[in-house]
């Protein structure tokens, strides 16, 4: 009765609200019961107000409102009858007499699946079949609503609906299979809908990534019953990428293979991005992305980034890779001509990885290095003769080693190297004149006491370079000329001029060394003997040589035009030098100097690695 009492209210006014009375009815278009439960059909009908029936009776029929289609009988009221699947498992549950024809039916089953139709009975001819019916649902499990969309971080509703129509059997709601859902909540109400009621169980969540996927149940019971009845729902959570997998940074050797793999966790599917320096290599929609780097090179080298995007959000992840490679050969000055005393920087420029070591090396010296540093810069602020030559730059690192040279040419006026002097032997005298100069020089003998022609002259010369450049001039005499007590030699080029006095040395002091002590003691007691003898003969020959080769070059210089012009040229480049020697030395500075002049401008420069003794050549000068 607290059913009927539930339901009916409305029914009442449904009926007495209908304006007129005639043949109507009432009960729901809908509705839902579980396998072995039960169900109430609420039901009113009415008659025109002219009919008074004795007695009222009433029959309901299944899936047919006409009898003469002899549907199922589902109760018949006037003599308690059915058809006999329904035996026994209905009753009527209102009183005909007041309009209520409301029944229930126990047992349920799907054979009892379908629509339900109510006749009236009021005496003789009043027999009416109400075109209204209820349809009747058997459902095993309850039903689960989800809304279209669970998006990860949204706060999420999930409904279970439970048939509540029978007064026989109330259910009891539970959800199951919740383990890992966040701040989660139920709560249940009950809902009538055209007549038929409903028991609303809610369950509100938080859903994450980790829900996706993931089976919510809802289970119902009927109190002292053994029946169950659950129901589930898939949750499909939507939500922003998240990168689980990508390669580690790592370094590899240059000419290698690599791949790197991007995994993706999203949904929907994610457009997938490989980026480096903001430069898109590859992209897809897929769950992983994977790019392959056939051969590795130094412009590989960077940070490489996975960028997976939906409409839910955009994820990124970064890696490095680092590209080992050897030194690039070096990027150094182009080949340099500097003037000595000017100021010189050396560079050296490369790239390696790791950086490398630099070093710039002359000679097969270090000058100067840098340790893990992609350039070098050596200065030089004045530089000489000495820095002339090859220089190289070499750069290293585990991986390799490169390196490049280029020259330093250092243009400087002569330089008289100590080899410079004569030497005195037993019939000659001869004067080397070693000179060390960038560009080659112009080498100049000269005597200043001799008055020489310069036709007579017949000299030639020498050249070596080695580490720069090196002349070497050798002037022969013959020594019954005489030993001259100055020779000059004067070296010059476009840098400057410079002149030296070439020091005697005696050959014959060396044989001491080979006589020893006692040969020693005999000659010096030769030497006693005949010393004032050789010395009175020596003054008066070279007294008497030298007025004859005055008296004899001065008369030739004057009778000959050519001879003039010559020796004029050398007074006129030489003389300050020879008045200062001859005035020294106490000679008249109005003798005439002679010179031999060695020009090297229009030799072949020969191999540095050409010995002296190969390349000597001989400038004989004999006195007439």
């Amino acid at each position: 009765m607290v059913w009927t009492q539930r339901v009916l209210p409305l029914l009442w006014i449904l009926i007495e609200g209908s304006a007129g009375k005639h043949w109507a009815a009432w009960m729901p278009q809908s509705m839902s019961a579980f396998t072995e439960s039960c169900v109430a059909i609420p039901c009113r009908f009415d008659f025109p107000d002219e009919i008074l029936p004795s007695a009222v009776h009433g029959i309901w029929y299944f899936n047919s409102p006409y009898p003469k289609n002899f549907p199922p009988v589902v109760l018949k009221s006037k003599t308690n009858t059915a058809h006999e699947i329904y035996m026994g498992r209905t009753k009527m549950l209102g009183d005909l007499k007041e309009k209520n024809c409301s029944i229930q039916i126990d047992r349920l089953s799907s054979e009892v699946q379908g629509k339900y139709y109510f006749r009236t009975d009021l005496g003789g001819y009043n027999q009416y079949t109400f075109s209204e019916h209820a349809n009747l649902h058997i459902i095993d499990e309850p039903y689960v609503l989800s809304p279209n969309m669970i998006v990860s971080g949204s706060e999420t509703e999930l409904t279970c609906l439970v048939p509540d129509n029978c007064p026989d059997m109330k259910p009891s709601v539970t959800w199951i299979e919740i383990e890992g859902l966040e701040h989660h909540s139920a709560y249940a109400r009950l809902e009538e809908s055209d007549g038929s009621w409903t028991h609303i169980s809610t369950l509100k969540f938080l859903p994450s990534y980790k829900n996706n996927g993931q089976r919510l149940g809802c289970k119902v019971n009927y109190l002292e019953t053994e029946l169950e009845y659950k129901g589930y729902v898939t949750m499909d959570v939507k939500y922003a990428p998240r990168i689980i997998d990508i390669n580690s940074s790592a370094e590899i050797t240059e000419g290698t293979q690599v791949a790197f793999v991007c995994v993706v966790d999203s949904n929907p599917v994610s457009r997938i991005m490989w980026l480096k320096e903001d430069i898109l290599l590859k992209e897809d929609y897929s769950q992983n992305l994977t790019l392959e780097l056939e051969y590795v090179t130094f412009n590989h080298d960077g940070i490489y980034i996975c960028v997976a995007e939906n409409e839910h959000g955009r994820s990124n992840k970064s890696m490095g890779l680092a590209v080992m490679y050897a030194p690039w050969k070096p990027s150094v000055n182009a080949s340099i001509i500097a003037i000595e005393g000017e100021s010189v920087t050396i560079m050296c420029n490369t790239q390696g990885n790791p950086d490398p070591t630099i070093s710039i090396i002359k000679d097969k010296q270090v000058l100067n290095s840098v340790i893990f540093e992609n350039e070098l810069v050596l200065e030089i602020p004045s530089v000489t003769h000495e820095h002339d030559g090859e220089y190289w730059c070499t750069a290293e690192n585990p991986y390799g080693q490169s390196n490049s040279s280029f020259n330093l040419t250092v243009v400087f006026s002569p330089l008289f190297l100590p080899e410079s002097k004569c030497t005195v032997s037993k019939d000659t005298i001869q004067c080397m004149c070693t000179v060390k100069s960038n560009p080659d020089p112009v080498i100049v003998f000269e005597i200043p006491e001799r008055n020489l022609s310069r036709s007579e002259l017949d000299l030639e010369f020498v050249h070596s370079q080695r580490n720069g450049y090196m002349v070497s001039s050798i002037l022969t005499l013959q020594k019954d000329t005489g030993i001259p007590q100055v020779v000059l030699c004067t070296a010059s080029n476009l840098y400057g001029r410079k002149a030296q006095e070439l020091l005697f040395q005696d050959s014959s002091k060396l044989v001491w060394a080979k006589i020893g002590p006692v040969g020693a003691v005999v000659v010096f007691v030769i030497l006693v003997a005949v010393g004032g003898y050789m010395i009175k003969t020596r003054e008066k020959k070279n007294l008497t040589e030298s007025s004859s080769f005055i008296q004899t070059e001065t008369s030739t210089s004057h009778n000959g035009q050519g001879n003039k012009k010559n020796l004029g040229k050398v007074e006129n480049q030489f003389l300050s030098i020879s008045e200062r020697i001859l005035l020294r030395r106490h000679q008249p500075s109005s003798v005439d100097s002679d010179y031999a002049n060695i020009d090297f401008t229009k030799k072949n420069v020969k191999d540095s690695y050409t010995s002296t003794e190969e390349l000597t050549e001989y400038a004989e000068i004999r006195v007439k």
